[in-house]
C-alpha cells in the first residue's frame, strides 16, 4: 500500500469542442475506497529582536506612554526572555498605557466573551497598587467592553492576572484595538514589565487554547477523515536547534514541553497579537520561521490531538529525523537523543502512563487515556536530502519494534533511493504546472502527498502573481484539481489518502482575516469529494488521458447509492452517457455542481461568487449527463 497526500493544482482550460462519451460501468466494486481519502493539513513565521521598530510591530502607545520591548534581566520562563517594559512620562493625566492592533484586525462581537491574561511586574518596587483597565476599543476610542484588574505595586516578581470582557455593542468593522491603560495621574513617572498577553474569544468545543470556532467549524464541515501534524516545513526549521519539538532543549536549557505545556512555556515566531488557532495571542520571542508567516506554538501537540478528536479526524502525525531545510543532517552516530525524543512524541500520544514519563505528562494533562495514531511520518520531503537512508533505517529499526501498531511513512521518492526496511508506505509532493496535472491524471494508473496548483507560470512555479503565482484559488485551478482526485479516487487501492495544503492563508484552502473565513473553490471541491464518499469503487470505460473530461463511481452499499463524479476542465460543455448495469436505478437523483468563469476566484470582496448549486438530475440505466463549462458534478442516485 502506497501512502500519500495532496496540494492544490491548476488546469489550463480546453477550449475545443467535447464529443459525447458512454461510460459503461460495471456492478463489481474492483476495491474498497478507503476512509482516509480526505484531510486538512497544515499551519507556520518570524524572529524579532528586543529594541528594534519590528519587535513593537501590532503595538502602539495610549497618550503618550513610552512602550519599548526589552530583553528581560529576569524573563517570565525561558521560552520568553523578552518583555514589554511601559513607563507613564511625569506629569501624565488620563488614560495612559499601550494598545494593539491585532494580527488583520480584532472582530468585537457582543454575543461573544473575550478572555484576556497577561503577566506582569515592577522593576521597582512601588507603595501602591495600579489599576489596570482591559478594553476592546475601536480606532476613534469608542469602547465596546472593557473590565479592570488590580497590579500590586510590590510585585516584583512575574504574576499573572485574567479578566473577561463581554463587549455591550458589537463593532461594524475589524479595524479595533486591545487597549490596557492606567490613571495617568496616579501612576505618573512608574515603569510596569508586561509578558506572554493573552485575548481569547469562544472556541471550538470550548477547548481551552483551542481553535477558533468559524475556522474550526469550515474545516469541520468538510467531513475531514485526517489531519497531517505539526504540517510540512513546521517540522524541520532551517537548523536542528529551530526544528519543530513537542519538547525541547534550547541552549543546552530545558524549556519543559514546549508544545504541551501552558502557553508561557512555548516561545512563539513573533512579537504581535494573533488571531492563531482559535487565539488572539501575544508571544514575545520566538524560533525562527520556515516560509514568514506567524506561527506563536500557540497551537501546539496536545491542542492538534484534542481538535483530531473533536472532529473524528485520524492525526498523521510527523516526527524530526535528522534533517533541516538549511540542508544539515544530523551524523548516524548523534541519532540516539533524537530518536529518543521522537519515541517520547509518540508515547505522548499513545503510551501507557505507567510505563513513560511522556504518556504521564498526557495524563496529568487531562487525558489518561492514548489517543487514536496509526500512522507517523519520519521527518518530511526528505528528497531534498541524500542522508535519509541511514536516517530512515536507524529511526525506524528503533522505533517499529515500540510501536509495532503504527504505521510509518517514507518521506523520499518512492524507491529513490532504496530504503530498508522497505516502507509500506510514502509521502509525494509534487507541485507542477496545470498541464503537468493535466496531463498526469492518470498518474497513479502506472504509479500523492501535496498537491496544489498554484501557477500558470512553468518556469517559476513559486513566483510573485505578476509572474501567473494564483492569488486564490480559481474555477480552473479547482475544476483541475477535481480531475487529480477523481484519479486518486480510482487508484484508491494504493492512494490511501490524500489531503491538500496549504490550509489556511492564501493562495490556500480558506482564507481568513480577524473578521470572518473565506471558503475558496477548491474548498469547495474538497467537500464535495469528503461528503460524497463510497466505500467502493467501480470500474468503469476510462476517460482519455489527453482529454478534458474525467470522472470516477463508487458505491454506498449500505444505501445502495451510486456517486459519480465528473470534472470538466473545458471551456465548453461536454455530455456524458453513462451505461448502468443495475436491475434497477432510480429514475432521478441530485445533482451538486461547482462552475463559473475559468479565471473567477472567491474573495474576501466577493466571498460567496462561486458555490456549489444542487438540483435534480434524471437519470436511469441508461442516461446523459451534460457537464457544464469549467465545472465539478457530483452525481447521487440509487440503484440495485
Amino acid at each position: 500500500m502506497w501512502g500519500f497526500k495532496l496540494v492544490s493544482l491548476v488546469l489550463f482550460l480546453m477550449a475545443s469542442k467535447v464529443a459525447a462519451v458512454t461510460v459503461t460501468v460495471s456492478a463489481t466494486a474492483s476495491h474498497p475506497v478507503p476512509t482516509t481519502l480526505a484531510e486538512m493539513g497544515d499551519f507556520m513565521q518570524n524572529l524579532v529582536a528586543p529594541g528594534t521598530p519590528a519587535a513593537l510591530a501590532g503595538w502602539q502607545a495610549v497618550n503618550g506612554a513610552n512602550i519599548s520591548v526589552i530583553a528581560e534581566s529576569d524573563p517570565v520562563s525561558v521560552a520568553l526572555p523578552n518583555a514589554l517594559h511601559v513607563t507613564v512620562p511625569s506629569g501624565t493625566s488620563g488614560p495612559v498605557g499601550f494598545a494593539n492592533t491585532g494580527f488583520s484586525g480584532i472582530k468585537v462581537n457582543a454575543r461573544d466573551t473575550y478572555k484576556a491574561s497577561f503577566y506582569y511586574r515592577f522593576p521597582t518596587r512601588s507603595r501602591s497598587n495600579v489599576r489596570a483597565v482591559l478594553s476592546l476599543q475601536s480606532t476613534s476610542g469608542q469602547i465596546f467592553g472593557s473590565a479592570s484588574v488590580q497590579l500590586s505595586g510590590s510585585q516584583t516578581t512575574w504574576k499573572q492576572v485574567t479578566a473577561t470582557i463581554t463587549p455591550k455593542t458589537s463593532s461594524g468593522d475589524i479595524s479595533n484595538l486591545f487597549s490596557i491603560t492606567f490613571d495617568g495621574a496616579s501612576t505618573s513617572g512608574q515603569a510596569i514589565n508586561f509578558a506572554m498577553f493573552s485575548l481569547f474569544p469562544p472556541t471550538f468545543k470550548n477547548r481551552e487554547n483551542g481553535m477558533r470556532v468559524d475556522i474550526a467549524e469550515a474545516l469541520a464541515e468538510a467531513g475531514p477523515s485526517f489531519f497531517r501534524l505539526p504540517g510540512g516545513n513546521n517540522l524541520e526549521g532551517q537548523t536542528p536547534q529551530t526544528r519543530w519539538q513537542w519538547n525541547a532543549t534550547n541552549e543546552h536549557r530545558l524549556i519543559d514541553f514546549i508544545q504541551v505545556g501552558p502557553l508561557v512555556d512555548r516561545p512563539g515566531y513573533i512579537s504581535i497579537l494573533l488571531p492563531f488557532g482559535s487565539c488572539l495571542l501575544w508571544q514575545n520571542q520566538g524560533r525562527e520561521g520556515d516560509w514568514g508567516y506567524i506561527n506563536t506554538d500557540g497551537l501546539g501537540l496536545l491542542e492538534y490531538l484534542h481538535w483530531c478528536e473533536d472532529v473524528g479526524m485520524q492525526p498523521i502525525m510527523a516526527i524530526w529525523a535528522g534533517y533541516s531545510l538549511g540542508g544539515q543532517s544530523i551524523a548516524e552516530g548523534d541519532l540516539q537523543p533524537y530518536i529518543q525524543q521522537a519515541a517520547d512524541q509518540i508515547n505522548f500520544v499513545v503510551g501507557d502512563p505507567k510505563k513513560s514519563a511522556a504518556a504521564a505528562l498526557r495524563a496529568s494533562l487531562g487525558h489518561p487515556e492514548p489517543f487514536e495514531l496509526n500512522y507517523v511520518e519520519v521527518g518530511n520531503e526528505d528528497f531534498f536530502s541524500t542522508t535519509y537512508p541511514y536516517r530512515w533505517h536507524d529511526f525506524v529499526s528503533a522505533l517499529q519494534p515500540q510501536f509495532p501498531k503504527i504505521h510509518f511513512i517514507a518521506t523520499t521518492n518512492p524507491f529513490s533511493p532504496i530504503i530498508s526496511p522497505n516502507p509500506a508506505d510514502y509521502d509525494i509532493h509534487v507541485y507542477q504546472t496545470p498541464d503537468w496535472f493535466a496531463q498526469n491524471s492518470f498518474f497513479y494508473d502506472t504509479f500523492e502527498g501535496e498537491y496544489a496548483a498554484i501557477s500558470t507560470n512553468p518556469d517559476n512555479i513559486f513566483g510573485a502573481p505578476g509572474t501567473g503565482r494564483l492569488t486564490f484559488p480559481t474555477m480552473q485551478s479547482s475544476a483541475g484539481e477535481a480531475a487529480f482526485m477523481t484519479g486518486l479516487e480510482r487508484n484508491s487501492d494504493i492512494v490511501f489518502a490524500a489531503s491538500y495544503a496549504p490550509l489556511l492563508g492564501t493562495p490556500n484552502l480558506l482564507a481568513f482575516d480577524a473578521g470572518a473565513v473565506y471558503r475558496s473553490t477548491s474548498y469547495y471541491v474538497q467537500k464535495l469529494f469528503s461528503l460524497n464518499r463510497g466505500d467502493e469503487y467501480l470500474p468503469s470505460t476510462l476517460p482519455s488521458t489527453n482529454g478534458t473530461l474525467f470522472w470516477s463511481v463508487v458505491r454506498k452499499t449500505k444505501t445502495n447509492q451510486i456517486i459519480i463524479k465528473i470534472s470538466n476542465v473545458a471551456a465548453a460543455e461536454a455530455p456524458v452517457t453513462f451505461a448502468l448495469p443495475f436491475k434497477h436505478v432510480a429514475s432521478t437523483g441530485t445533482v451538486q455542481v461547482l462552475t463559473g468563469p475559468a479565471t473567477d476566484s472567491n474573495t474576501p470582496e466577493s466571498p460567496n461568487l462561486i458555490v456549489p448549486v444542487n438540483s435534480t438530475v434524471h437519470t436511469g440505466k441508461t442516461f446523459t449527463y451534460t457537464a457544464p463549462p469549467v465545472s465539478v458534478n457530483v452525481l447521487t442516485f440509487t440503484a440495485s
